[in-house]
């Protein structure tokens, strides 16, 4: 009895109750969605991959084999070694240029998860990277290191879509701002027509506005400095050109010769 009486005491607990249920449901199931439309995409891009991939060329049972053949390792290593520049070129473009790292900043930040799963695809592939592309690989060796170029470039193009897909949405309202100050001196501090202390100013304050919001690396910050020092170097001041020499008088001028006086008539006489 005294269950049924706390129930029909408390009856209306069941109502905060169930939007308590509620609410945790509703969450779960945006994280479920969440989840399922990323598990979509990285297979559509997999499946994109795969197509415009070339057919393998089945060779013919009628077709004569030669006597002697070169190893196939070599051609697919290089097509293999192709594609792997080819992302690492792209990621370079972010991690080298402190513009697009400032407009896309979690391309470069390994908290976020793509991001993370991106660099460790990128060490998985570095890894696996023979030293030449005629190195003599096993059939597995060759298999893993093709995988492994795959999901390398699958999981740069997810990274890649996610950081412009948010660009500095994750950052505070005083952080985002402090982004826009970085963005704005940084095209002062590579402009050719400021003068030489503007750009100097500009660029250290590009660096104070970074500090604690975006790691830059070494490299970026060298590639930084090369394009702030061109436009140095090319208001470089010149000397002026000497004027042309005057034109000498000769050392002996001559008088001005008067022509012959005419004959008198006396004279002719």
């Amino acid at each position: 009895m005294d269950f049924w009486q706390f129930l029909a005491g408390y009856w209306w607990l069941a109502f905060p109750v169930l939007g308590v249920l509620g609410g945790l449901g509703q969450r779960w199931e945006r994280g479920a969605r969440s989840r399922h439309k990323r598990r979509l995409e990285i297979l559509q891009a997999k499946a994109a991959l795969k197509a415009a991939e070339p057919p393998k060329q089945v060779a013919h049972a009628t077709e004569p084999k030669p006597l002697t053949k070169a190893s196939p390792t070599q051609p697919q290593l290089e097509k293999l070694f192709a594609e792997h520049d080819a992302v690492t070129a792209r990621w370079l473009e972010y991690e080298l240029n402190v513009a697009k790292l400032i407009a896309y900043p979690t391309i470069s930040d390994g908290r976020q998860p793509l991001t993370a799963a991106f660099l460790r695809a990128k060490k998985t592939a570095d890894r696996l990277r023979p030293g030449s592309p005629k190195a003599h690989l096993t059939d597995g060796e060759l298999a893993a290191y093709a995988s492994a170029v795959t999901d390398y470039e699958v999981a740069f193009d997810v990274a890649e879509r996610e950081a412009r897909r948010l660009k500095d949405s994750d950052f505070s309202e005083t952080e985002r701002k402090r982004l826009q100050t970085a963005q704005q001196l940084l095209s002062v501090a590579v402009d050719g027509g400021a003068t030489a202390a503007e750009r100097q100013i500009a660029y250290k304050r590009v660096r104070e506005e970074l500090e604690g919001l975006i790691v830059v690396s070494d490299e970026a910050i060298t590639v930084l400095e090369e394009k702030v020092a061109l436009p140095l170097a090319a208001q470089a001041p010149q000397m002026p050109a000497p004027p042309p020499a005057a034109s000498q008088p000769p050392a002996n001028p001559q008088p001005p010769q008067t022509p012959p006086a005419a004959a008198s008539s006396d004279d002719a006489v």
